[in-house]
């Protein structure tokens, strides 16, 4: 599926072709530029979004761009007031913050006889770094540079949304070894960036009649998950190439 949303000057939605109601939008303007999920109901939530991360029920999902001038002071009040700003109910809402632009943003979907996905990123690649290593850190809080938002219609335990948050996660690091992405500061094999982020949202639809445990690689939904934030994190990454060059 092609980026949706490169070159757009104005409002953008995408509505899923998977989960019904579902909508992707790319919200304009010039100070508060932003992606919003929408879900059709309110859904169960797992993830590292700086406001309304941890579990949640959410209603809405946003991943704000913010330059790289941002005060990062307190991102969560500044979230929160963002949200509130936006109209957004503030007890339902996530956000995530990132630095790179919204027009490299890339949706992956896949439908299934147990689940259907959805999956949205923005990934850039200018602060790539490789986990395991020694290397400089940080005390203070950045935006995130490669944001995954992961929705599933479907039933999953607790303990498979951190299953498949592990699998996003394989899957991204995956993406950036093909691509030959190497962490800036010591040229290793790069696993991600300094600032990532990632949030899953699941359905509880009982339509599809099962009910996930495990969502490693081996499972149906692993496999699908892993496709997708391949896919997903791939485009995103190559289009700002493309553009820049």
């Amino acid at each position: 599926m092609p980026v949706p949303f490169l070159r757009v000057k104005e409002p953008r939605s995408y509505s899923s072709a998977v989960w019904p109601g579902l909508i992707v939008s790319f919200e304009v303007s010039p100070e508060h530029p932003h992606i919003r999920i929408s879900l059709p109901q309110p859904a169960d939530a797992l993830g590292s979004a700086v406001y309304g991360g941890g579990y949640a029920r959410l209603n809405h999902i946003v991943n704000r761009y913010v330059d790289r001038r941002y005060d990062c002071s307190d991102p969560v009040k500044d979230m929160h007031s963002f949200i509130r700003g936006c109209g957004y109910p503030e007890d339902a809402t996530a956000g995530l913050l990132t630095a790179v632009r919204l027009k490299y943003a890339s949706i992956w979907e896949e439908g299934g006889s147990q689940a259907s996905i959805l999956c949205c990123t923005t990934a850039g690649t200018g602060n790539a770094a490789r986990a395991g290593i020694n290397r400089t850190t940080f005390a203070a809080y950045q935006p995130g540079t490669i944001n995954i938002m992961l929705m599933i219609d479907g039933r999953l335990t607790p303990a498979c949304m951190v299953n498949a948050i592990l699998t996003a996660t394989e899957a991204k690091a995956a993406a950036l070894g093909d691509l030959g992405i190497a962490d800036h500061e010591t040229g290793a094999a790069a696993t991600g960036t300094t600032t990532d982020a990632i949030i899953v949202a699941v359905s509880g639809n009982e339509a599809y009649g099962v009910e996930h445990r495990y969502a490693g690689t081996a499972t149906d939904l692993g496999g699908m998950i892993g496709r997708l934030v391949y896919n997903s994190i791939t485009e995103s990454v190559r289009t700002e190439r493309d553009d820049r060059s």
